[in-house]
């Protein structure tokens, strides 16, 4: 308690400043996966991708991303068990935060796209453990994450591969490709305008005062959605192809329709991800500031300060911008070779698969889900169109990512514990 009241302004200084650099890996591995799809597929470019990243993931993380933060926050760990010491809570939340951060951008450096997630809960899990003990961490809860990590991947798997089934079927192996994508795309827009709609009114109008039944919800969230497939409907009636085109460019020009969809699917990914891993950072972010601003009490429920949000935001954007790069090449040329009617498949499973789970509460891998459903697409071609070195990689990343975010987390615990106490 002694620290907290003779160092309380210095305690969020340094937790802001670690969750922004937790923020920052966020944006360089996490963000970057997301996008890798649409930029992998030259849908979006590096500018485009960063631009919609800023805009819909302030948008996911305010509108949907509450009950993640709470996960995170009070769910992993018992927070009773800290009522005695929360300056113990205080220094754990801070070393996870250096420890998940420095992680992520050191697995952004060398390309590996690891979870967020992972990083995060095994270096709270392991602050934890050394400083109250095996008992402080509810082991219930963390083996429900532990069994989310694979059964996410393998519904966005099942629901790329159908989908992607369905496109070909429809579209691609038929005598008229082209009217074909003419005929069915809007239904795909509608589909992925209903899973961006039903997130945002069920979960996310609450947070700004307006609430809805689930009957009203599903309504408006299905009128939405027609009035955006009716505008692709519209958009795409309207492009001008040359029917005395051959096969090859008939199939070019339906990418290019499909093209249009990536742009949707990347804003359904950014969306998604907002409302479930900008959790990561301001979670302990801000139980360090509502604990501070409290003098030691720790409240099972605390607002997040005004300047939280903004913070995860910008280091969300930043980390993109500036080491996004490698993570984007590995997830959307290195698996297996995407098109934009693969990438859709893979990005609305994904974005499906996210938004469900953000709706639950429960702290899922984007990263894991995406890469999925980007092996459910390769797999809809055979096994031969994987990469399976590269998956061989990534799924070594994803083993050590746990361990190495605990004992990083260890060690600064440690040391902050040392300099403070």
């Amino acid at each position: 308690m002694d620290i907290i009241a003779n160092y309380g302004p210095t305690l969020v200084l340094v937790a802001a400043l670690f969750g922004f650099l937790m923020a920052w890996g966020i944006g360089a591995n996490d963000v970057a996966n997301a996008m890798g799809t649409s930029v992998g597929t030259k849908s979006l470019t590096i500018r485009q991708a960063i631009i919609i990243a800023m805009i819909f993931e302030f948008a996911g993380a305010y509108l949907a991303g509450g009950e993640v933060t709470a996960t995170i926050r009070n769910g992993i760990i018992d927070s009773n068990a800290f009522a005695d010491t929360p300056d113990l809570l205080v220094l754990g939340m801070i070393a996870s935060l250096l420890a998940a951060g420095v992680w992520l951008i050191l697995a952004s450096y060398f390309g590996w796209p690891v979870s967020t997630t992972h990083s995060i809960i095994g270096a709270i899990v392991g602050f934890a453990v050394v400083s109250i003990g095996p008992e402080a961490v509810q082991w219930s809860k963390f083996g429900g994450i532990v069994g989310s990590w694979i059964v996410t991947p393998a519904i966005s798997g099942v629901i790329a591969y159908f989908m992607f089934i369905s496109v070909q079927k429809l579209i691609f192996n038929t005598d008229n490709p082209l009217n074909n994508a003419k005929r069915y795309v809007p239904f795909y827009m509608f589909l992925t305008a209903l899973v961006i709609c039903l997130v945002t009114i069920k979960k996310g109008l609450t947070h700004v005062g307006l609430h809805l039944t689930d009957g009203e919800g599903i309504m408006l969230s299905v009128v939405i959605s027609i009035a955006v497939a009716f505008a692709g409907w519209i958009y795409i009636r309207g492009q001008q192809y040359n029917p005395q085109d051959d096969s090859k460019m008939h199939f070019a020009n339906v990418e290019k329709v499909f093209g249009i969809l990536m742009v949707i699917t990347a804003c359904a990914m950014a969306f998604a991800h907002g409302s479930n891993d900008v959790a990561n950072a301001i979670g302990p972010l801000s139980a360090v500031a509502s604990i501070v601003a409290s003098g030691g009490e720790i409240a099972s429920q605390a607002s997040i300060a005004w300047w939280i949000l903004p913070l995860g935001g910008i280091g969300i954007v930043i980390g993109l911008a500036t080491m996004g790069e490698k993570v984007m090449a590995t997830v959307g040329t290195g698996i297996t070779h995407l098109t934009p009617s693969r990438g859709f498949a893979a990005q609305l499973a994904t974005a499906a698969t996210v938004v469900i789970a953000s709706g639950t509460g429960l702290p899922i891998s984007t990263t894991q889900t995406l890469v999925g459903a980007v092996m459910g697409v390769g797999l809809a071609r055979g096994i031969a169109a994987l990469n399976l070195g590269v998956l061989r990689n990534i799924v070594i990343s994803w083993v050590i990512t746990l361990p190495a975010g605990a004992i990083l987390s260890i060690v600064i615990f440690y040391v902050l514990r040392a300099y403070f106490g």
